[in-house]
């Protein structure tokens, strides 16, 4: 499972959309890199895979990042998102 995070503008919480394939994870990454560089569309709908009928839509300027991690739920959660080094 790829999680691809969306923080948003005035917002304490992450927007995420979880994507089972990896090209799926990356194409939806790129969509919303392209979004926030272009600028269009203004706004932005994520769907959900799993429930057709679960969408959610954003304005692109609200976008301040995006970041994808893979979810892994044999090691008991995910890897840690963003970068950082493991001691």
């Amino acid at each position: 499972m790829y999680v691809i995070e969306l923080a948003l503008k005035f917002s304490p919480f992450p927007l995420t959309v979880q994507r089972k394939e990896l090209r799926s994870a990356r194409d939806l990454y790129q969509k919303v890199v392209r979004s926030m560089e272009k600028g269009n569309p203004r706004l932005l709908e994520l769907c959900c895979e799993k429930v057709d009928e679960k969408k959610v839509t954003l304005l692109v300027e609200e976008i301040l990042a995006v970041q994808m991690y893979e979810q892994n739920a044999a090691m008991g959660g995910s890897k840690r998102p963003g970068f950082s080094f493991d001691a």
